[in-house]
């Protein structure tokens, strides 16, 4: 490291003397969203961050006030709840405490805080929160309904993963996806009103002609005989006195996929079902309910294809003007059919919805055939297509959206499920504007066939495409991150993992947008320390344990992935590195948010999979699973090829009782921590005995991965620490600085080395793309992260699960990360790693406490760090310098400036804890 004439350290927030000092709760949450609707709870959770004028500013106390109607927040008449002051130094999950909350209704709250020397802030701005469905028995008047009815003896559950030719006519006929619509009359004035609604597989809800909400694909996919997701809406803007409708469209999504065109499986539970309640509160104080029976109408829509695999067809001859607004003549349509649904409870869904996130409009068009072109919009991206179209009644257009070209220059979906595809039949004479409602694709490419697009030579007879776009579809998780630096391949790099996370953040963590769309659980932990820097992850990995939960099995097992929508083979389906999500992630978020909540709904699944994996294990060896998947190895990527799959299946057994044994201790379950304690004993004494060589400090074979998991678990002993990291690094310097670990291997490697001060190792590693990595997949034209190190294009090219640089960018670059002993970030550790080819690196995360910022330049010797602490938070800041009488904090020495709580130096570093607020530290070296 070179040493340097200055070193500024600077935390942005103005100075201000305590008693001036401008103090106020801000980004108030309830259940961890802003303004949530239908938190279905009668013990919502409240939390928020502080901003603060003071340095070192920590929260002593706060206190809530909850009301019932904003006349009464206005007034400040606490009529639900006023929990007093509190002494608590933590602001979040604030548990309500007041009087009982009804279902369906909009509720206000407030906070204010005290600080340590007892100023109470003034009380922050309302927020609000609503109520969902919060008894089961509110639902009985409500029921399924359908168009069709599918016998039990033509399902297909679970799928049927392969061409499905043993089925017979088993999942052959295409799914009626059907309008449903309901009239009805309203005579009073309407204080509130909120619809409650299921649509399974996927619903459209439109209440007097216009779509409710902007969610696609809703709702999220579950197993949907334990759970049913329900989204909620605030519909009192579009209700009038006098006659309504509400009308919706329901598509099959995986409740039924048939072996029509391309699918991943074929699979047969149920046609397209919907359940609704609309509540209505008037402004006397009375209520009335709509809701899904028999006196709903329903009929074929104009969708005539849809398939989350296949594509979708829409036929606009078949539209029915008027379908959902009241008026309509439904007397050609029929009685809905009504059903006892798959078994699954209701339950509100708290992840973000899926939506229309972005578009894209064309970079080139490029002429195939008179009537056939070539979009190229520039972005590999999860997304459908936004047709503008003129022609004449009858004419089609067909779209066929790939990832990328094949040698010849045309779509190539071999890698990502072929056929899939759009079909569009215009009702004609008019600008017809469509998208597909209930499937999506990755693409960058779309083939135009039977249309022209406007601007080109016209030929009679053949319909013109006045535009196409690109519409970005993902999960909404609210984006808290930033990363930018000097080094132009490394900005370009997290561009490129970004997009496949955006790509992939779906209702479960797919593998990848089009062939598959399945919830592969091994990225979720591997990826989690990179996604969780830049989205807000809670709500959607809690969704993701709910699934693991209700995918266990009998046997303990949890499957690869969840929900468990079709059954594959062998390691395919138990892969210890990929259930072990089940442990890993309940544990990773009470690290990363403080939730305990997740590890106690957890723990009896985190059991049963650990005595599951001592079932299978002999003598503590696991020898089954995937192992380091796609490893670069001397064969076509795949199965582990340079490290034994029981190393990595035997390392993760062990990380899970570790992780174990500290999830119990949190619980209080002391017996059970030692005998966790015990078993990761046993599996470490029995994992160096099969893979370690004490002589030579080799573990197994002596790949990357091999080296990076037995340190990074913590099974090397301490005599032998120092030999194996050194090993490791001899490995990486022999294989020319390459890549060479796999989906299950890299994460760990990246941990270590950034750990044991490596970081140059990995910028020698990643800055190049002469060999398979990053910059060789953004060399030949990738616009997101691949499958396959080298970006094969026999394999997906838009997959997240290589992605762990992302986490060195945030922990190792910018130096983001926790202390060891915190949970929810409010022990903040501040340690860039100042490589060398880096002139600068700017980072932002926003923690569940607050902003962190992270602002480092160098420039002619000297270096300029700036970091932003939230308040009611400290941060442990270390620096690569060892005298602390060169260094000035706010152009004052260190022991005269109050923000320093603790200094000291450690193993040749100085370590400075500093509370929040703005400081300058200076350092010059003689």
């Amino acid at each position: 490291m070179t040493i340097y004439k200055y070193l500024i350290v600077a935390v942005f927030l103005l100075f201000a003397v305590n008693v001036y000092a401008i103090t106020e709760p801000i980004n108030l949450s309830c259940n961890q969203k802003n303004s949530p609707l239908g938190a279905e709870t009668t013990r919502p959770e409240f939390s928020w961050n502080i901003s603060s004028d003071q340095q070192s500013f920590e929260q002593n106390a706060w206190q809530v006030q909850v009301f019932s109607s904003l006349s009464y927040a206005k007034l400040g008449k606490t009529d639900l709840w006023d929990s007093q002051k509190i002494s608590a130094d933590r602001a979040m999950s604030t548990v309500y405490g007041g009087k009982s909350l009804s279902s369906g209704k909009r509720y206000y709250w407030r906070v204010r805080v005290w600080s340590l020397n007892g100023k109470v802030s003034e009380w922050s701005g309302l927020a609000t929160f609503s109520t969902g469905i919060l008894q089961a028995k509110e639902w009985d008047k409500s029921r399924w309904i359908a168009y069709q009815v599918l016998e039990d003896s033509m399902k297909v559950v679970p799928g049927l993963h392969g061409d499905g030719s043993s089925l017979g006519k088993k999942a052959v006929e295409r799914a009626v996806v059907p309008y449903f619509r309901k009239a009805f009359e309203l005579k009073k004035p309407i204080a509130e009103a909120y619809v409650f609604v299921s649509g399974l597989g996927h619903y459209e809800l439109q209440l007097n002609g216009k779509k409710v909400g902007d969610d696609f694909l809703a709702p999220g996919w579950t197993n949907y005989s334990k759970t049913n997701l329900y989204s909620t809406y605030d519909v009192t803007a579009s209700l009038v006195i006098g006659k309504n409708a509400l009308g919706a469209i329901v598509g099959p999504g995986f409740m039924y996929v048939n072996r029509e065109r391309y699918r991943k499986m074929a699979r047969a539970e149920a046609f397209p079902m919907l359940r609704l309640k609309l509540l209505i509160r008037y402004k006397d104080g009375s209520t009335t309910e709509v809701v899904t029976d028999d006196s709903w109408k329903t009929s074929p829509s104009a969708i005539v294809y849809s398939s989350i695999y296949g594509g979708e067809d829409y036929d606009a001859r078949k539209e029915q003007t008027g379908w959902d607004k009241a008026g309509f003549s439904d007397q050609g349509w029929k009685k809905a059919i009504l059903l006892d649904g798959l078994g699954g409870k209701m339950k509100a869904e708290s992840s973000y919805p899926l939506k229309v996130m972005q578009t894209f409009e064309q970079q080139t068009i490029r002429k195939i055939t008179d009537s056939s072109y070539l979009y190229d919009f520039g972005q590999n991206a999860s997304g459908i297509v936004r047709l503008k179209v003129k022609g004449k009644k009858g004419d089609r257009i067909r779209i066929i959206p790939a990832e990328i070209l094949d040698d010849q220059g045309m779509v190539d979906q071999r890698a990502s499920g072929s056929p899939y595809y759009f079909d569009y039949t215009l009702k004609g004479n008019h600008e017809e504007i469509w998208e597909p409602r209930f499937s999506y694709y990755g693409f960058r490419y779309a083939l135009v066939e039977g249309g022209i697009p406007a601007g080109q030579p016209a030929i009679s007879g053949t319909p013109v495409v006045e535009r196409l776009q690109m519409l970005h579809t993902r999960n909404s998780v609210p984006e808290i991150g930033t990363f930018s630096c000097s080094n132009t391949l490394f900005n370009q790099t997290f561009k490129l993992i970004d997009w496949a996370m955006k790509s992939n953040m779906s209702h479960v963590s797919t593998d990848c947008p089009h062939r598959e769309k399945l919830g592969w659980l091994e990225q979720t932990h591997l990826v989690g320390g990179s996604l969780k820097y830049n989205y807000d992850i809670q709500l959607f990995y809690n969704k993701i344990i709910d699934d693991m939960m209700e995918s266990q099995l009998s046997s303990g097992l949890v499957p690869d992935i969840v929900p468990e929508y079709v059954v594959f083979d062998d390691g395919f389906r138990d892969s210890p590195e990929w259930g072990s999500a089940a442990v890993i992630i309940p544990w990773y978020l009470y690290q990363w948010y403080g939730d305990k909540k997740s590890i106690e709904k957890a723990y009896p699944m985190m059991k049963r999979y650990i005595s599951y994996l001592e079932s299978k294990a002999d003598a503590h060896i696991l020898s089954h699973g995937l192992g380091d998947w796609f490893d670069l190895g001397p064969k076509s990527p795949g199965e582990s090829q340079l490290t034994p799959k029981a190393l990595t299946a035997t390392a993760t057994f062990y990380y899970d009782a570790i992780l174990l044994e500290k999830a119990a201790g949190v619980l209080g379950k002391t017996e059970e921590a030692k005998g966790y304690q015990k078993l990761a004993q046993q599996i470490k004494a029995a994992f160096n005995k099969k893979f370690f060589e004490p002589e030579t400090g080799i573990y197994s074979t002596g790949s990357q991965t091999a080296y990076a998991m037995a340190i990074y678990m913590g099974l090397v002993d301490e005599p032998f620490k120092e030999k194996v990291f050194a090993n490791l690094k001899e490995s990486i310097q022999a294989s020319g600085y390459a890549l060479t670990a796999g989906d299950i291997g890299y994460r760990y490697l990246i941990r270590v080395l950034e750990d044991g001060g490596g970081s140059q190792l990995l910028y020698q590693m990643n800055n190049r793309d002469d060999v398979p990595g990053y910059g060789y997949q953004i060399r030949n034209g990738a616009t997101a992260l691949t499958e396959s190190w080298p970006a094969l294009k026999n394999v997906s090219n838009n997959h997240m699960m290589l992605g762990h640089l992302m986490e060195w960018f945030y922990s190792g670059l910018a130096g983001i990360k926790q202390q060891a002993d915190d949970t929810g970030f409010s022990k903040i550790l501040i340690e860039p790693q100042f490589v060398e080819g880096i002139d600068w690196v700017k980072a932002s995360y926003k923690a569940i406490t607050g902003d962190i910022v992270v602002d480092w330049k160098k420039e002619q010797g000297k270096l300029a760090l700036q970091v932003a602490i939230p308040a009611n938070t400290e941060a442990l800041v270390v620096l690569p310098v060892v005298d602390a009488n060169r260094l000035s904090l706010d152009q004052k020495p260190l022991s005269q400036h109050k923000a320093v709580k603790k200094q000291y130096v450690e193993n040749g570093k100085l370590k400075i804890v500093l509370g929040s607020g703005s400081h300058m530290l200076n350092w010059v070296n003689n």
